[in-house]
């Protein structure tokens, strides 16, 4: 597997790293995690259009959410976070690893 730069697994997230991380969220990305187990949370930090590519990868490999993250980088840099369970979000993040290494997921 190919190691994406910029990116981290986090396993068992407190309630304040959750809060932290859904406060950069949009309205609309927070209603969606409502009944998203959140056992992990996948962050990859890439320009938009990697982000929106590495989302849909993400989506076709397992039952993980997606959500993109406001911050305050005026480079266009921007954060996705991948949230389900462990597995869920380590097969995510697996793929989008074979997909950069150019491998077919």
């Amino acid at each position: 597997m190919a190691t994406i730069p910029n990116s981290r697994i986090i396993h068992a997230p407190s309630a304040e790293v959750k809060e932290m991380i859904v406060r950069r969220m949009p309205a609309s990305a927070r209603a969606g995690l409502e009944g998203v187990r959140i056992d992990a949370i996948g962050l990859i930090q890439a320009n938009i259009c990697n982000i929106f590519f590495y989302a849909d990868i993400a989506q076709k490999a397992a039952a993980i959410y997606p959500a993109e993250l406001h911050g305050s980088c005026p480079q266009q840099i921007v954060t996705l976070a991948l949230f389900g369970d462990v597995s869920a979000v380590q097969s995510a993040m697996k793929a989008i690893g074979a997909n950069m290494a150019g491998e077919k997921s």
